[in-house]
């Protein structure tokens, strides 16, 4: 007899190659991860603060949504006077007295230059780009803040919610200007004065903010607000342009929108251990105390505010070496 064909049985039930061992412990473990991160997740949605924070944020959002949804194509009169003033200018005319249906520019002439790059976009791409930039900016700001103090910031957001709408259906420098000031606070002492000065030169508010700053950047923001000033100076015919568009506004209304830069303050706060110490009376006599029994003249005091040494190489060659110590210890 002839033999016939070997006979291919069933696979063996049971049997797994090599390989397909590996694919199931792969898909394993990253089951096993997505189990362990969601009930890390749901044990923290057992806390009542971070519930309580979490709504705030989203009613909010929601809110703040809703209004810019509903404004639509009108949104942006502010954006698009700082838009229209650089193409003005760059086409030879007056930024300040615009053609059109355009807000004149009130700002610093030698400040058109910093518009360009991005007025040199289409309208439609400029203010997407604008509001886009200024929202994930934001955001990146309240996740930062949240993460320190979810209940604190969720009321805070919710407190600012309005001119957080205002500033983003507008397109107003208000909020710009509010998150390079939260940048100053993380920068070197050159950044943080430059930020500092170009914010206090268009607007007023920011001026008290110098405060907030590390002494050296203090010294570095007086130091680039002369250069402000030298600047406007040099552009004298442009400045006198923006005083009188500036006066032509008349006397205007209380500007809401202005709170926003509260939300500068949030990281000098929220790395206190009691960022709301200052709403206690106690904590201001404490510092009237402090100012009372200062025994170092105003001039001394005035170098130290600002980051400048004082004193002679061996006065300050002590205090240094004390804090080496104090580090050490």
């Amino acid at each position: 007899m002839s033999e016939g064909p070997d006979r291919v049985g069933p696979p063996s039930v049971g049997i797994r190659s090599p390989g397909q061992r590996w694919s199931t412990s792969r898909h394993r473990r990253r089951a096993g991860v997505f189990r362990r991160a969601l009930r890390h997740e749901v044990s923290r949605l057992r806390d009542r603060r971070r519930i309580l924070a979490m709504t705030l944020l989203i009613v909010t959002f929601g809110c703040i949504a809703a209004g810019l949804v509903a404004r639509g194509e009108p949104a942006g009169a502010d954006a698009r006077a700082y838009w229209a003033a650089v193409r003005i200018w760059l086409g030879g005319g007056d930024p300040y007295r615009p053609t059109g249906p355009f807000l004149p520019y009130v700002y610093a002439p030698w400040m058109l230059p910093l518009f360009a790059p991005w007025a040199l976009m289409p309208w439609d791409v400029a203010w997407y780009v604008w509001r886009g930039g200024t929202i994930l900016v934001l955001l990146s700001t309240i996740h930062w803040a949240y993460r320190q103090r979810p209940l604190s910031t969720a009321i805070l957001v919710a407190l600012l919610g309005f001119p957080f709408g205002a500033n983003l259906d507008t397109g107003n420098i208000n909020l710009p200007l509010t998150l390079l000031l939260w940048g100053a606070q993380f920068s070197g002492p050159i950044l943080a004065g430059a930020l500092w000065a170009m914010a206090s030169w268009m607007k007023w508010v920011p001026v008290v903010f110098l405060a907030v700053l590390s002494p050296r950047a203090r010294l570095w923001g007086l130091f680039f607000l002369i250069v402000s000033v030298v600047l406007s100076l040099a552009t004298l015919p442009g400045t006198i342009a923006q005083l009188e568009a500036l006066v032509g506004f008349g006397r205007r209304p209380i500007r809401l929108d202005y709170i926003v830069f509260l939300w500068a303050l949030v990281p000098v706060l929220w790395r206190r251990p009691d960022p709301f110490a200052w709403l206690r009376l106690s904590w201001w006599r404490d510092r009237l105390d402090g100012v009372r029994g200062e025994r170092r003249s105003r001039k001394r005091r005035a170098r130290t505010w600002l980051g400048l040494p004082h004193g002679s190489p061996d006065d300050r060659r002590i205090p240094a070496v004390d804090s080496i110590e104090a580090d050490h210890r």
